[in-house]
């Protein structure tokens, strides 16, 4: 029988898929992964680092191996790293999975992310930035999400709820 996870968490930075996979994990009773910290293992160093060190095409070729690898062998919940939908053969993919869209707004994204991120395509002028990286991926995100959540204002435990019900329920 083949695996695969309960739900695939995707979204900007900011949009919760950390907090939100934990939380949504636990509340399944199934592990978390999360592909951005398998892509840090497999490099031995942290993202910022390896794009530092290595370039950003080094990262998303580590990004994409994490992906689907996590997509083969994973049945808990996984978080993809905000760009990781980028690539076409992720998208691919990620057909046919239970992807969950965390959508969350410019304003409440950078409040969370924080101006000061060390995040490293957030570095310059992050809110700038952070609006690029938007409007870039936003209709990825759209178009790949089966499950679309709104983040902005609510707590997560209302989140996870909402996740939870559209899972079992069979959306």
């Amino acid at each position: 029988m083949m695996t695969r996870p309960k739900a695939v968490l995707i979204g900007p930075p900011g949009s919760g898929k950390t907090t939100i996979g934990t939380a949504l994990a636990e509340r399944l009773g199934v592990p978390l992964r999360d592909t951005d910290a398998d892509a840090e293992a497999a490099a031995g160093k942290p993202i910022g680092e390896i794009f530092i060190d290595d370039g950003e095409e080094r990262f998303r070729a580590l990004e994409r191996a994490a992906v689907a690898a996590a997509l083969a062998e994973h049945e808990g919940v996984l978080a993809l790293g905000g760009g990781a939908v980028l690539a076409p053969e992720t998208q691919e993919l990620l057909a046919g999975h239970t992807v969950v869209y965390l959508r969350v707004g410019l304003a409440e994204a950078i409040k969370r992310v924080g101006l000061a991120s060390a995040r490293p395509l957030l570095v310059l002028n992050p809110r700038s930035q952070m609006r690029k990286l938007l409007e870039e991926r936003l209709p990825v995100y759209e178009r790949l999400g089966t499950v679309h959540v709104d983040t902005d204002g609510r707590l997560p435990e209302e989140i996870v709820e909402e996740i939870a019900k559209a899972i079992e329920g069979g959306a």
